[in-house]
């Protein structure tokens, strides 16, 4: 039994960890007022960025090349995302639309580079230098406990949980917090308070944008392993259904993305659980998928954003 809940809870946090990354993008994207659908793309240009990163960079930077390319996949995160902070706090375009565009841009630039870079080739070549398992030192020897959620884990999912407690605090307990929330809930009345309205919408999808990158490249790196266009795949809407379930709050939108990794996970080790090695192996692959729409048309309604998430702030003298 502890070896079976051992690798539920290590498979769960390994397909979890870059939802938990991009979901908590995706809060202070929204917290701010602004939609960012475009989770997805640019979840797709930090796996890109990242393996790219990993291959050039692994001889010199050894085992810490997957953190290094983790940041990297950041910081083009933060890149792809200021078009859509651009487009949609200065051109004013509609904030879903704009978000589209990313995800439709997104896999065909990665695809071409690909081509470019790779002599033709549809993907790129596999890493050497990835996440893999952590033990963790001294709590790994934890009797039961240790081996349940310490020993062949997730290291990153574990820094997602750590940086989802951090987020929680700023949102919630920082003058910073404050400010973004106010320019989600009412801009007009921020603006009369002498909030810059612009600066913090633009603070909130930089920082999606560089959560979002993050997200996509720990998934490359600790997954897939490498980029092809399929290597997303849907992933930025489920960090964006995560969020939604988890009511824009990080400690929500963690535990949310939790729940949707370990329904990931059951594709892979489902046949290796009593009972679930029953169900069919096509069910379990698109459970992920299937709980995402529930979620989306089930809480969507239900749940209450920031009230004015989705629109436009046009200053006034």
């Amino acid at each position: 039994m502890v070896q079976i809940l051992s690798l539920i809870v290590s498979s769960s946090l390994v397909y979890s960890a870059p939802l938990i990354y991009t979901a908590l993008g995706g809060v202070f994207s929204e917290r701010s007022g602004i939609v960012n659908v475009g989770l997805e793309g640019i979840m797709v240009m930090g796996a890109f960025s990242s393996i790219v990163f990993n291959l050039a960079m692994a001889p010199m930077l050894g085992d810490w090349t997957p953190w290094v390319g983790m940041l990297f996949g950041g910081f083009i995160g933060v890149v792809f995302a200021l078009i859509h902070a651009v487009a949609t706090v200065n051109l004013r375009a509609d904030h879903i639309i704009s978000g589209t565009v990313l995800n439709l841009v997104a896999p065909a630039l990665g695809i071409f580079l690909v081509r470019v870079m790779f002599n033709g080739k549809g993907q790129t070549d596999i890493i050497r230098e990835s996440f893999g398992y952590f033990n963790f030192p001294v709590l790994s020897k934890i009797p039961v406990i240790g081996q349940i959620f310490f020993t062949r884990t997730s290291l990153p999912a574990y820094v997602g949980i750590v940086l989802a407690v951090v987020a929680w605090f700023i949102v919630f307990k920082t003058s910073f917090g404050l400010r973004l929330r106010s320019v989600g809930e009412h801009p007009q009345a921020a603006d009369t308070l002498g909030i810059n309205v612009y600066k913090m919408r633009y603070a909130g999808v930089l920082l999606s944008g560089f959560f979002g990158g993050m997200g996509g490249a720990v998934l490359a790196q600790s997954i897939s392993l490498d980029f092809s266009v399929s290597t997303v795949a849907g992933q930025g809407f489920m960090a964006m259904a995560a969020m939604i379930f988890g009511k824009w709050n990080p400690l929500g939108a963690m535990g949310a993305a939790i729940f949707f990794g370990f329904a990931q996970s059951l594709a892979v080790i489902g046949g290796q659980i009593p009972y679930i090695n029953t169900i069919p192996s096509v069910f379990l692959q698109i459970a992920p998928y299937i709980i995402t729409i529930i979620v989306l048309v089930g809480f969507v309604g239900n749940s209450r954003g920031p009230a004015a998430n989705g629109t436009t702030y046009v200053k006034t003298k």
